[in-house]
């Protein structure tokens, strides 16, 4: 009798973003290596570069690390959404059931954001405790955060609709997000690049949040938040509306 009943008959409205909650949670709660892997990996960078790099730039770095285990979150994203659409088929319930593909898209960035936030909380501590963070800085670092996981998570989710194996999604999301960090100036400044990398720093959005983030608490004096800030959300809203081309809601 249920199955005869008109889809308009059942909700549609449901908590799908405490469900996708959930699902980040279990996994930290299940296998708490999921936390602390992001922990590990901006701290073996931030450790060799202490021992490598001048004292005045700790500060700096640690901030880069906050944003790059952001930025690694696309990579989760483009490994989990490659597992429900290929291997779990979960794609293909939502696209049958009333909820809509931007939800499901959040959903995903949201449940793959709460395994990273460990490692950004205790970053964030360690950078109140190496230099003084005004509430302006904290501001516009959390304001870079966001943008960086909404943008991230939606280019790796968009890449892994174009997949067609498993076996892609470790080489391809490996390729793409280290090599959009190592151009990124996050754990340096940009100043430091040699003649022709600095241009092309200069067509990812990670590098305008890292010299925002730097130009906020006081670490590069050159930054003109203007100009960064615009330039930060224009080329975000090209990545968005180009990662929205890319990803395929339904099989072809």
């Amino acid at each position: 009798m249920a199955a005869e009943m008109p889809l308009r008959s059942h909700p549609q409205r449901g908590r799908v973003l405490p469900a996708w909650a959930f699902i980040g949670w279990r996994w930290v709660w299940r296998s708490p290596a999921a936390a602390i892997v992001p922990l590990l990996q901006p701290f073996f960078f931030l450790y060799f570069l202490h021992v490598i790099a001048p004292r005045e730039l700790f500060p700096l770095q640690v901030a880069g690390a906050m944003l790059f285990s952001t930025q690694n979150i696309g990579s989760w994203c483009l490994s989990d959404s490659a597992v429900f659409r290929i291997e779990l088929r979960l794609q293909d319930i939502f696209v049958a059931s009333p909820v809509d593909k931007v939800r499901y898209l959040v959903g995903i960035a949201f449940s793959n954001l709460i395994p990273a936030m460990p490692a950004i909380v205790v970053l964030g501590i360690i950078l109140s405790m190496v230099t003084a963070v005004s509430l302006f800085g904290w501001l516009v670092l959390i304001a870079c955060i966001l943008t960086i996981w909404i943008l991230y998570s939606a280019i790796g989710i968009a890449v892994s609709s174009r997949l067609r194996s498993q076996r892609e999604v470790w080489p391809v999301g490996n390729l793409i997000f280290t090599l959009l960090g190592i151009l990124s100036p996050l754990y340096y400044p940009i100043s430091r690049l040699p003649s022709g990398w600095g241009e092309i720093a200069r067509l990812l959005p990670a590098t305008y949040a890292a010299l925002l983030v730097q130009g906020a608490l006081g670490l590069e004096r050159s930054t003109n938040f203007a100009v960064d800030g615009g330039l930060l959300i224009l080329s975000a809203a090209v990545g968005l509306v180009a990662a929205w081309w890319l990803y395929e809601w339904r099989e072809r």
